[in-house]
């Protein structure tokens, strides 16, 4: 079997309604699917991490870049062909776009492998530790509002996502430390004491802010404080850690294992949050996941982008071995956006739903048996929405 063509998808349409997080406002929604074709007609998906822009550049560095050092090789040799791509682009990019990119066309060999196999990617993996997952709904998104009416609506929007029957939620910060509070204040009255929130600062505050609004998430019961400080602040990371009760979270800026290899040697982590589609792909996300229960750090992946990306990650998800084990583990939880997603909806011939299963089975929600990553793009749908670039 050999590698024919790879072929870059950038998808794109106008929201609804302008969103919002601590570094941008945007209108549009984007995603990036990476297509592998096979002499013997198997054809593999992936997705890479990046919006707008950034999936127009990676997707020159896929077909442009990467598909000629691969095109002709058995796609069955995915280690090999990892470290052969990542070796010949280290003088040009150890993080960043150049392993987005490589993420995708990993990810596109992995679900070939399965499909070749016959098994579900988890199965290749090891095996399923579960058949299902928790999800987490979020959603409070940041927009071009007064604080009192964003507050507001942060309230009624944590307490819709509770009814839909998530297990948890997650609101955007990003207005400054004492808006900042009284978002968070919003939420935990909008959906009571015993329902668990995460908080996403998108690396927005400094240290001494991210101190003040954690000790606010503390007496608020917040169960992590995710991305505080700059990625690159691992000392920030480290005293906020130390300093505070509310669980530290972060690493979806975090690349490939020597990347990961200093963020978890620091102590800068209560919880890791790897972004499989940015960091490498499986192959390199399987090592990045050794290293982090190495350190006896839990992770739940980050999670971003269309159905490609979901389904990526019910696998991944599936296959993680529960830490630090026992008769009532810790479960990992998939991260599911909540606002509007015509690419993780409407994407796949068969969809997988999130939002019924959840209502059905008391938040979780089933992975995939069929074969690689167990779904399949509607062409069609991929042809409608597909930019030029």
């Amino acid at each position: 079997m050999q590698i024919t063509r790879i072929k870059s998808h950038v998808l794109q349409y106008d929201l609804p309604e302008e969103l919002g997080y601590s570094q941008q406002y945007y209108s549009k929604r984007s995603a990036h699917l990476v297509e592998v074709e096979t002499d013997e007609g198997i054809t593999g998906w992936g997705e890479c991490f990046g919006p707008g822009s950034i999936a127009v550049a990676n997707k020159t560095i896929v077909e442009k870049v990467i598909q000629p050092l691969v095109v002709g090789e058995n796609p069955l040799d995915r280690d090999v062909l990892w470290h052969k791509v990542y070796n010949l682009l280290r003088d040009h990019g150890q993080k960043g776009m150049p392993l987005q990119a490589l993420s995708g066309v990993d990810i596109a060999l992995w679900d070939i492998a399965g499909k070749v196999a016959g098994l579900p990617i988890a199965q290749l993996i090891g095996g399923f530790h579960r058949t299902k997952v928790q999800v987490y709904g979020y959603g409070m998104m940041l927009r071009r509002e007064n604080p009192t009416a964003m507050a507001s609506r942060f309230r009624d929007e944590a307490a819709v996502i509770r009814e839909m029957g998530f297990r948890a939620t997650k609101m955007k910060l990003g207005l400054g430390p004492k808006a900042d509070v009284k978002l968070a204040s919003a939420v935990r009255a909008g959906i009571g004491p015993d329902f668990r929130f995460m908080a996403d600062a998108n690396h927005c505050y400094t240290t001494a802010d991210a101190f003040y609004v954690g000790r606010a998430l503390e007496e608020l019961e917040c169960y992590w404080f995710e991305e505080p400080v700059a990625p690159e602040d691992h000392d920030g990371y480290r005293e906020l850690r130390a300093g505070l009760k509310v669980n530290i979270s972060g690493g979806e800026a975090e690349f490939n294992r020597w990347g990961w290899r200093g963020l978890l040697e620091s102590r800068a982590l209560d919880i890791a949050q790897p972004e499989v589609c940015a960091l490498g792909g499986i192959s390199e996300y399987l090592r990045v996941l050794a290293l982090c229960h190495a350190h006896f750090v839990p992770v739940v992946n980050h999670v971003w982008g269309s159905a490609i990306a979901v389904a990526t990650n019910l696998q991944l998800l599936a296959a993680m071995p529960p830490l630090p084990g026992g008769l009532y583990p810790s479960e990992p939880m998939l991260e599911f956006d909540t606002t509007d997603n015509r690419f993780r909806d409407e994407l796949l011939k068969e969809p997988l739903d999130i939002q019924q299963q959840i209502k059905r089975n008391d938040g979780y929600a089933d992975v995939p048996q069929g074969a690689g990553l167990g779904v399949e793009p509607d062409r069609d749908f991929i042809r409608h929405y597909e930019i030029a670039a």
